[in-house]
């Protein structure tokens, strides 16, 4: 194929088609040459054009021939010196970091490190595709109710998707999906990573592989194993459940890559331009990720290419927005966390990324990686205060009762400096600890099925084994803020005790459906329901100290029904009357065994209707949480 120069230009990067052939843009500061290989429908290397043109740190050209379905990959030159992180090997054939679309899944070989070892019938080959027309912005509503799914085990045993979509994309828009999802109320899917990724290297030895997928290679292209019909299968699945009036989420990592540590595979990044992609510091690769590697963030050139994958996944296939895992390296600066760091400011400023959902995982592992707060006012964020909080005052430990209180009212003491509502994403499990189910049964991991010798996984978390599932849920439905369920939580699923189930593709977190729980789904629906009828328990404003007008006013009460004594030592009970110039309503959460009866009955001299307990009529149940309606209108 031949290049020319005088018909190309330096911007956009990757692949775009023109008349006759397609202009490519690389980025890379350090590359003497960079060339752009062709390879054919048996993976055999027809040709390597340089891209002849540099702007910057720009390698651009265009090449005649090029075409849609064309499959590709780079070559980089330069120095190897790796004792200031330059690693480039021009036998390392590398995934161009804009590809849109590869021809096959990453699989793990360690010769993809080996230095001057010919990685081209190893590694996957971008395609190239036509362009897109960019789908118009959908009018978003407000997260209430996020539900995370990994999307191969959410349907891998599903029996009523037919067998050939099951584990895919295409899946979740079928009638069966969608009736369940409606059935318990979610209104926000948040999808679990579906870009490119590869195993870790110590997984394959062990007979085992990467369930989660947060251990990616592209930003762009999706993983062929979760979407064998690509960008059309995501547009396409994306556009039914948002005619069913569903969110669309996407959990993308941006933290780190599969290129892993020094000892890691040469993919993409790491050939380009290794220590410009990754954050080094006095030569040696940082790791505030804790998977080897960290991307510089704060560099010009890397908050163009997350800035642009974002875009991409809301423009050409419709997502509303963005869980970001570990996302405190979206903050990091070479001196620490930095709420206005060059990528948080370039997203809030951006006309289509600053209209779209946005949430943090506020935390990494790094010096001064948890920012529970700190993120832009309008971000919602994870809040593991909310799960370990309220699963110690389940737990039954001394003096929780406090904290309990301040995170089912939305966690005040952490969102109320930036914004009058709480941007707290409550939760008591996620796909990274123990299931819910798991929550009430293990007080202790069993991960060795890993094969790490139960080494991995958090040795700490906080259980409450012997409590009631239905009290649990009930407190996540009735707290304020948004509330997020992973999938299979609704129905009791369980992993054995496994809390870092990463590395299990198989039944242990493929989703049970024919053993599902049906009256605890219908639990959660009902949950669901209450917390739509009642909206003064789940209304994100804060409660204020001070009420005025038209604001909710609330008064927090004891087993006797007088004012709560915030000082008076462990308390099993604990409760909240809210009002407004409507009606009066009470929310009571009872940790002890015994049941109590409801005190403000006597203390207002009204009849109080039972609206809602937890406590289940035919399995005893420790504790429950129930609601009570005053059967008076107030004046």
């Amino acid at each position: 194929m031949k290049s020319e120069i005088h018909n190309a230009t330096a911007s956009p990067l990757g692949v775009i088609l023109l008349p006759g052939g397609a202009n490519v843009a690389v980025w890379s500061a350090h590359a003497t040459h960079i060339s752009f290989c062709v390879f054919d429908a048996n993976d055999n290397e027809v040709s390597c054009t340089p891209l002849a043109g540099r702007q910057n740190d720009v390698h651009f050209a265009f090449i005649d021939g090029v075409k849609a379905g064309t499959k590709y990959g780079l070559r980089a030159e330069g120095p190897w010196q790796p004792e200031a992180g330059l690693l480039f090997d021009q036998s390392k054939v590398l995934l161009d970091p804009y590809a849109k679309q590869i021809d096959r899944a990453f699989t793990y070989d360690a010769r993809l490190g080996e230095k001057g070892f010919d990685s081209a019938a190893l590694i996957p080959k971008a395609v190239v595709l036509d362009e897109l027309q960019d789908l118009p912005l959908r009018h978003l509503h407000e997260p209430r109710f996020i539900y995370e799914l990994q999307v191969k085990s959410f349907t891998k045993l599903h029996p009523e998707v037919p067998e050939h979509q099951r584990g895919t994309v295409s899946a979740l828009a079928h009638p069966s999906v969608i009736s369940h999802l409606k059935k318990i109320g979610v209104d926000t899917i948040e999808l679990m990573p579906i870009t490119a990724w590869i195993d870790e290297r110590h997984l394959r030895p062990l007979g085992l592989s990467n369930a989660w997928g947060y251990n990616p290679v592209s930003f762009f292209a999706l993983d062929p194993q979760l979407a064998p019909g690509g960008i059309p299968e995501l547009r396409n699945t994306v556009a039914a459940l948002h005619a069913e009036g569903f969110n669309v989420t996407l959990d993308l990592v941006f933290n780190h890559s599969g290129e892993s540590d020094v000892f890691g595979p040469t993919l993409s990044f790491r050939g380009l331009d290794n220590c410009s992609y990754y954050r080094y510091i006095n030569g040696q690769l940082i790791n505030d990720t804790g998977c080897g590697n960290t991307f510089a963030l704060d560099r010009p050139h890397m908050v163009q290419m997350v800035v642009d994958s974002l875009r991409h996944w809301v423009l050409k296939c419709g997502i509303d927005g963005f869980r970001f895992d570990l996302a405190t390296i979206m903050g990091r600066r070479d001196d620490g966390f930095d709420s206005y760091a060059p990528l948080l400011l370039a997203i809030e400023s951006d006309p289509v990324l600053s209209t779209r959902i946005m949430i943090a995982e506020p935390w990494d592992v790094g010096p001064g990686g948890y920012q529970l707060g700190n993120f832009p006012p309008r971000w919602l964020e994870w809040n593991d205060r909310y799960r370990d909080d309220v699963r110690r005052f389940w737990r039954g430990d001394a003096n929780s009762t406090n904290s309990m209180a301040t995170r089912i009212t939305g966690s005040s003491d952490v969102f109320q400096r930036k914004n009058r509502v709480t941007k707290s994403v409550n939760f008591l499990s996620a796909h990274d600890g123990f299931t819910l189910r798991d929550v009430t049964q293990f007080r202790v991991k069993d991960n060795f099925a890993n094969g790490e010798n139960n080494r991995d996984g958090k040795s700490d978390e906080v259980t409450c084994v012997g409590r009631d599932i239905r009290a649990l849920l009930a407190t996540l439905f009735l707290s304020r803020g948004v509330i997020m369920l992973t999938a299979g939580d609704e129905f009791g699923r369980t992993q054995k005790g496994n809390n870092n189930a990463y590395a299990q593709d198989n039944e242990i977190t493929w989703l049970d459906w024919k053993n599902a729980d049906q009256a605890l789904i219908n639990y959660v629906s009902t949950l669901a329901g209450l917390r739509k009828a009642i909206p003064m328990f789940v209304d994100p404003v804060f409660l204020s100290a001070n009420p005025t007008g038209s604001e909710v006013k609330s008064f927090w009460f004891g087993a006797d029904g007088k004012p709560f004594d915030w000082s008076d030592g462990p308390q099993d009970f604990l409760g909240l009357m809210l009002s407004n110039n409507e009606k009066r309503v009470a929310l009571v959460i009872n940790r002890a065994e015994n049941l109590l009866q409801f005190p403000l009955m006597a203390q207002t001299g009204h009849r109080w209707l039972v609206q809602f307990d937890s406590a289940s009529p035919v399995v005893k149940s420790v504790g429950s949480v129930s609601v009570f309606e005053e059967l008076v209108k107030l004046k």
